[in-house]
């Protein structure tokens, strides 16, 4: 297991001896896995694209929009009043992904990160397309920038551009909803300038990303590959290269025919150096794990190709942990996966029952600030109020009213009897409440004041209500 005698842990395997990029020009993988992996991209790729555009309830099935502080997540929205559920969300992501990687290492980045599936199911097959595969693209490379380079090159980056133009949209419509998108194109670019500068800038990004930095992203600025560090152990099952089938006592040779290797004591490795030359970031997988591998599995199936040419048993390069290839054992639900599993069952029954107990309108009443208490005739002490209406469905709210429903007294809206509340926004206004002194036990008193829409009990929220300080 050694490359130039372990040179290889000194700098990553895009880096040249002079400390420049070395472009990586994966070979086009085939097999078994890479057929698994386009269905799943595809079938990924086609949730990231129709999500924006999906309705449940009239909700937008997952939308982001920073600005307006608004989130909906399948289906659900969430208000920034609801910021604790999207953290409860996210610690259940990180938990999840961290679970996985104990157990089956970066599994989700070779085939579930946005990232690997773009460039590999997307970019990189329209490269094959235009370039050919490996020999072909570093022979392009080379040439000098004739007819050929050029026209290659331009056609690339032009359907590169476009691509990047699309995936910035379908983002976009992510940020401030599908239907605000589908507005601004109807409009036309010179109706929303500000917008479509916005959409060239994130198109400019994902065409850098997937024309030029590539797989840097997973090596330099996904921090993934540097938690991997931290969660694997001998027991997490990743992709990785049987050292001791492959070197035996007197380590790989170059395959030679009707040659018995097992008798000369060699392992089934032939140096070929295929699972090489197929690795999407440039490593040899015969050096142990690396922070740069994603588990992409191209180095299983090229390896598994070359076993049934040379009449050897597949599997050299596998999912496997240390400890199998060690010492043969198989699988086990350690204590540290059943830790992280209940973390993450008790996290998720937590999510799924705050769900089901948040409401649909939610209600802030608040003394406006700097006020006091006002006497009235008939010994009653009235206090000023903001009020604040979030509607979290698609439907209004008509007919909205106050109720208190802690003491004897009246609630007054400065507007009028009552209003309504548009769907998915907020209402905003001033009342008063007024309460007789006799039923006040304190100088600040917590009552308890209802939601009413029709006759019917919607929303119930507390405040404090001042009052004369008694001396009895």
């Amino acid at each position: 297991m050694s490359q130039d005698g372990e040179n290889f842990r000194d700098s990553i395997g895009t880096i040249n001896d002079e400390g420049k990029r070395a472009w990586v020009f994966p070979k086009k993988p085939s097999g078994n896995f890479y057929q698994y992996r386009k269905y799943v991209s595809y079938f990924l790729l086609a949730i990231l694209f129709a999500s924006p555009f999906i309705k449940i309830n009239g909700n937008q099935f997952l939308m982001f929009n920073v600005l307006e502080r608004r989130f909906n997540i399948f289906g659900f929205p969430f208000w920034p009043q609801d910021f604790h559920l999207v953290v409860v969300s996210m610690i259940i992501g990180v938990i999840f992904i961290a679970l996985f990687t104990v157990a089956w290492g970066r599994i989700f980045c070779g085939w579930m990160c946005p990232q690997t599936i773009f460039m590999e199911m997307v970019f990189r097959r329209i490269e094959y397309w235009i370039d050919g595969d490996r020999g072909a693209q570093m022979k392009l490379d080379r040439q000098p920038w004739n007819a050929e380079k050029i026209r290659k090159r331009v056609t690339k980056w032009i359907i590169f551009f476009l691509i990047s133009f699309l995936i910035a949209n379908v983002f976009l419509a992510y940020l401030i909803g599908s239907d605000r998108l589908l507005a601004y194109i109807a409009d036309g670019p010179l109706v929303h300038v500000s917008t479509m500068v916005s959409l060239l800038i994130f198109t400019a990004v994902f065409y850098f990303v997937f024309a030029w930095f590539r797989e840097q992203v997973c090596i330099i600025a996904c921090p993934y590959g540097r938690m991997q560090g931290v969660l694997l152990d001998d027991k997490s099952v990743v992709v990785a290269y049987d050292h001791k089938r492959g070197e035996a006592e007197n380590g790989r040779k170059k395959f030679r025919k009707n040659e018995d290797r097992d008798a000369l004591g060699f392992g089934d490795c032939i140096d070929c150096f295929q699972c090489v030359n197929v690795c999407p970031t440039g490593i040899d997988i015969r050096n142990g794990t690396q922070l740069e591998c994603v588990n992409c599995t191209a180095c299983i199936d090229e390896c598994d190709t070359i076993m049934e040419k040379i009449d050897k048993p597949k599997g050299l390069i596998r999912y496997a942990s240390e400890a199998n290839i060690e010492k043969k054992e198989k699988f086990k639900f350690t204590p540290r996966l059943k830790g992280y599993t209940a973390v993450l069952t008790v996290l998720v029954g937590i999510l799924v029952g705050m769900l089901f107990l948040r409401n649909d309108v939610e209600a802030n009443i608040l003394r406006l600030p700097g006020q006091l208490y006002e006497h009235k005739e008939g010994n009653i002490i009235s206090n000023v109020y903001t009020y604040k209406l979030v509607n979290k469905t698609v439907e209004d709210v008509d007919n909205v009213s106050f109720k208190l429903l802690s003491h004897k007294g009246t609630v007054k809206l400065v507007s009028g009897d009552s209003f309504m509340v548009p769907a998915q926004d907020l209402a905003e206004g001033t009342l008063f409440i007024e309460i007789n002194q006799a039923a006040i036990k304190s100088d600040k008193e917590k009552i308890k004041v209802g939601v009413y829409s029709g006759g019917e009990l919607i929303e119930t929220t507390k405040t404090a209500f001042l009052g004369p300080r008694s001396y009895n």
